[in-house]
């Protein structure tokens, strides 16, 4: 993995970029990709896959996805290559969504990461409802400050307590 100066664009097309830089391509895709919604529209492409759908029935698929968030999310993957769109020269337009090869190669990750949130959920919604009956129910960011603990670097601050 390579980094960079800020400020600066030192890599070569097809080299890695610094994940934890804001400005890395890498890190974009993922914060495109990583979304709920694109994560349960690539699913529901793929299981018409190598078929299409027309946005509404896409849209009554995907529970909760309101039309502007699926427009936005379709867009997005159609801009990145996962998604193609096809539009029926009729009144009003048909317009068809179907993934690409390259869509199809996200749903395996996709999948992966879908099946490790519901074998891990029980544990997770565990850590949760300990931490929630832990921690006070009006939490402000000052809390660590006033007990003395630096945030930044995690450790007590000389002179408190």
């Amino acid at each position: 993995m390579t980094t960079s100066s800020p400020g600066t664009d030192d890599r070569r097309p097809g080299e890695r970029g610094d994940l934890l830089d804001p400005r890395c391509p890498t890190r974009q895709l993922l914060s495109r990709i990583g979304t709920k919604w694109t994560s349960m529209t690539v699913k529901v492409l793929a299981g018409e896959a190598p078929g299409e759908l027309r946005f509404a029935e896409l849209r009554r698929r995907v529970p909760g996805i309101s039309q502007k968030m699926l427009s936005v999310t379709l867009h997005s993957l159609v801009r990145d290559g996962l998604v193609e769109r096809r539009v029926e020269p009729t009144v009003p337009p048909a317009v068809h969504y179907r993934l690409t090869e390259l869509g199809l190669s996200l749903e395996v990750p996709l999948s992966a990461l879908r099946i490790w949130a519901e074998k891990h959920m029980p544990e997770i919604d565990r850590h949760n409802r300990l931490a929630d009956a832990a921690s006070p129910t009006d939490e402000s960011p000052d809390t660590d400050r006033a007990a003395g603990i630096d945030e930044t670097a995690g450790r007590r601050l000389e002179g408190a307590g």
